[in-house]
């Protein structure tokens, strides 16, 4: 098992959707690779947690990355769950088609596996947690 190329998916994913023009139409430039202190307003995308495991063969090292994308949106949004859910469906897009080259590591393939919606922060604000799996082929 490695490690080692969980710092090149997180930097293309971020890469790859700081570009997209249809996330960016919807959210901006309001795409988080870190939290910033104060919770932003409006809709915005947050990396976030990460699962990795072996999946390497007799041929190869490689890994496989279960990692989540959200979408949130603040209190002061004051909607239901539309913005969040098309902002969602913008991110899926991207990435669904993304063809991401990585610092290190070639990625084999990359897939939508859930998603879940629900409120926040005492019902006021909205998020969609997804969850994408990357299984990336280290030589």
């Amino acid at each position: 098992m490695s490690y080692a190329a969980t710092i090149a998916l997180q930097g293309a994913v971020y890469q790859h959707l700081r570009l997209d023009p249809a996330l960016a139409g919807l959210v901006g430039d309001a795409i988080f690779d870190a939290m910033p202190i104060e919770a932003p307003t409006g809709t915005y995308v947050a990396l976030g947690p990460e699962d990795v495991a072996d999946a390497g063969d007799y041929t190869a090292r490689g890994s496989r990355h279960d990692f989540v994308v959200s979408v949130l949106t603040g209190a002061d949004e004051g909607g239901g769950f539309r913005t969040v859910k098309a902002a969602a469906a913008a991110v899926s897009d991207a990435l669904e088609r993304a063809d991401l080259r990585l610092d290190q590591g070639h990625l084999a393939g990359l897939w939508f596996l859930r998603a879940r919606a629900r409120r926040d922060r005492k019902g006021a604000a909205r998020r969609v947690d997804m969850t994408f799996r990357a299984r990336i082929d280290l030589g």
